[in-house]
């Protein structure tokens, strides 16, 4: 018999999978699941083998199959005040709580399901299961994945990633570039601070820079009024630098972010806050040769944006009887499903993101519920009575 989608939800929730940590015992109950239902499974696993991406498929081989994306890990829950055990699931007031309950185990236990339905169905075109790991931390783990599936001679047509945008269909996110800058300066005692260059001062100038940069998009950059925030921005998130107050500190980090939307090219953005960063410096080098502000990206994804009328947006009208679409704040895989893969892809899961990474994280009964059905129908489009 097949498991409940709460069934599944619960092994899922039990697993631990906080990014940079192991998934392997998730795969393990992932594939005991789809094996005996004659899925074919791969997995592309990290360099240190400690967690990999899963890649199924159930049904006919061929282009045109839909894959249903997921990513298997968690935010961490250390130093939030939970209600219960984050990795217990817990039904209570029609919701079901545990850390990725929203983000985004719930699509993943209801994409299962879906797979074992369609196992006991006679398939005209493939349903395919992507599960990939440390996407939190910049959409990294699924890059091999995609990598391997990019140089085959047949790839699947569709996409659909679950993430929780309350069952509605998601048809673009921006594009994000994390990036640290580090300001090079000269130390010195602060008793003769003005001898030498403060690592500490450059930043603070530099995070002007970043400021004064965000304003000039907010104020003449291009606009795209389906986001909340409807222009390409700017954001410092992290400052590092010191030793002891009576130092003058030769190092100063940086971490920032720039996230863009379609319209706007981050790497023309970054080159004018590069030109910003050596303005700022150049005027030391005279005295300090070492005087510098390095930038080196650290992580990043491109943004959706799927046309209203993409084949991924249609098969999701279809199957929900919902004509209306959005675009998120958040990021996604999806850029690189569509963008390195060509796959039109769309996001649509349940919950909603302002219920993910917090304290007592939950997805509502109803929200899975629908899922379910969307995912049942979707089933059906893949195998149509004759």
């Amino acid at each position: 018999m097949i498991p409940s989608t709460p069934e599944i939800l619960a092994r899922l929730i039990a697993e631990p999978t906080v990014s940079r940590m192991s998934n392997l015992a998730l795969l393990d109950y992932v594939e005991s699941l789809l094996r005996p239902a004659g899925a074919r499974i791969e997995r592309f696993v990290h360099p240190d083998g400690s967690r990999a991406n899963l890649f199924a498929t159930i049904g006919p081989d061929g282009p045109d199959g839909v894959v249903l994306s997921g990513h298997t890990d968690v935010v961490p829950v250390e130093g939030q005040a939970w209600s219960g055990d984050p990795f217990a699931l817990t039904l209570r007031d029609g919701r079901f709580y545990g850390r990725g309950a929203a983000d985004m185990k719930g699509f993943v236990a209801s994409a299962l399901r879906a797979i074992l339905l369609a196992s006991e169905r006679p398939l005209k075109r493939p349903l395919h299961l992507a599960l990939s790991y440390d996407e939190e931390i910049g959409c990294i783990g699924v890059r091999g994945m995609i990598e391997a599936l990019a140089v085959r001679p047949e790839r699947p047509a569709l996409c659909i990633v679950g993430e929780p945008t309350g069952m509605r269909i998601a048809t673009g996110h921006k594009g994000k570039l994390a990036l640290r800058a580090c300001c090079h300066g000269q130390e010195g005692h602060s008793a003769l601070a003005p001898n030498a260059l403060n690592a500490l001062h450059l930043g603070a100038a530099f995070i002007q820079a970043l400021q004064a940069r965000q304003q000039e998009l907010a104020d003449h950059g291009a606009r795209d009024d389906d986001y909340d925030i409807p222009y390409s921005t700017i954001h410092a998130g992290m400052m590092h630098g010191g030793t002891a107050l009576n130092i003058v500190p030769n190092r100063c980090e940086i971490d920032f972010e720039i996230r863009n939307i379609a319209e706007d090219d981050p790497s023309s953005i970054l080159a004018g806050i590069e030109a910003d960063a050596e303005t700022i410096a150049r005027p030391y080098r005279n005295r300090f040769p070492m005087a510098c502000i390095e930038i080196e990206p650290v992580s990043g994804y491109p943004g959706l944006n799927t046309g209203a009328d993409a084949p991924a947006v249609r098969l999701l009208k279809r199957i929900l009887g919902d004509d209306a679409t959005l675009k998120v704040a958040f990021g996604t895989e999806g850029g690189l499903f569509d963008r390195d893969l060509g796959i039109s892809t769309a996001v649509c899961g349940p919950g909603f993101m302002d219920q993910g990474h917090k304290p007592d994280e939950f997805v509502s009964v109803e929200q899975l519920a629908r899922c379910d059905t969307m995912l049942s129908r979707l089933v059906e489009e893949l195998a149509p009575e004759d």
